[in-house]
């Protein structure tokens, strides 16, 4: 027998990207707390679909208001999701999880080296034993314009250079593991690859829907086994170089056909879009851009909210 919709469904909060910009975070954040019942904001879940750092100006204002929400909102639920950009900056500075089989980090290289030239990767203290993204992150990429975005590279070809300089330090500087403080370090060491939460409301074109959800930054593969791939994502298995549901796009788009049985939102960042298509949720309006808003849904009742909507207080 199926689980009965609940008189007063949890709410949840997914919030996008957001890269660094402190002051869309802010926003984004009050107009959530205006528009939620306040009973009902205080004992939320808030998912943060990654990516806090990067091309916005703000990475540490932006890391020390999420580090604060905790004993702000002792009552909600917090989920911080690594982003791709979240991995790489982790990888930098030192605290990724060990790879599981005691393989060393310089092992994640070996696939891509064809790529090291073009993306400048790191070569300063400590890439000897940093993994493939950590260099990539903190490189010096060699063209200088992204076609795919249509803007300039910032630095590396994560857009990094704003972060090392939001720390005080040049892009690309060794000196940003020191400049990083301990708190920003244990909040990039403990980043999740993905949460599932079962019975999570949902309003459909048929009525209110009781799913179980699973939230990861880019999408699960359409291709692998979606055990597989959780497996991997719960443990935080650092052997592997890219992790497609962190870092994926065409292969992460769908939801996978073996989780259309049984009910299941995806819930997703990354992608520079908003894209709602049935239990498939991208909310990634963002996408680092300055001009861009930065958004979020809210469940059951499928709202978006963003930072720019203006509201009367």
């Amino acid at each position: 027998m199926e689980n009965s919709v609940p008189k007063k469904p949890r709410i949840v909060c997914c919030i996008g990207d957001i890269h660094g910009f402190i002051t869309k975070f802010q926003n984004l954040w009050s107009n959530l707390e205006t528009l939620i019942d306040p009973v009902d904001f205080q004992n939320a879940l808030i998912i943060f679909l990654g990516d806090y750092c990067d091309r916005g100006p703000d990475t540490p204002k932006v890391m020390d208001f999420l580090i604060s929400l905790r004993s702000n909102y002792p009552n909600q639920s917090h989920v911080f999701l690594s982003g791709n950009h979240d991995f790489a900056f982790a990888a930098f500075v030192g605290v990724l999880p060990p790879p599981p089989d005691g393989s060393e980090f310089s092992e994640t290289w070996k696939e891509y080296t064809s790529s090291e030239e073009r993306e400048g990767w790191f070569k300063g203290d400590g890439y000897e034993k940093m993994h493939l993204q950590g260099r990539r992150w903190a490189g010096t990429i060699k063209v200088k314009f992204n076609t795919v975005k249509g803007t300039e590279y910032q630095g590396s070809i994560y857009d990094a250079g704003p972060t090392f300089e939001s720390y005080g330090v040049p892009h690309g500087s060794a000196d940003l593991v020191k400049a990083v403080p301990d708190e920003h370090k244990k909040f990039l060491a403990d980043m999740v690859w993905v949460h599932e939460e079962d019975d999570v409301c949902i309003q459909t074109e048929e009525g209110l829907k009781l799913c179980k959800l699973i939230a990861v930054h880019a999408g699960l593969e359409k291709d692998i086994a979606v055990d597989e791939q959780l497996k991997t994502l719960k443990a935080r298995d650092t052997r592997v170089a890219k992790v497609g549901p962190l870092c994926g796009r065409a292969s992460v788009w769908e939801i996978p056909k073996e989780l259309t049985e049984k009910p299941t939102i995806v819930v997703s960042g990354h992608h520079g879009k908003l894209h709602i298509e049935g239990l498939r949720l991208i909310i990634d309006e963002g996408g680092g851009l300055e001009q861009n808003p930065v958004a979020a849904v809210v469940l059951p009742s499928m709202l978006i909210v963003r930072d720019t909507d203006k509201l009367s207080k």
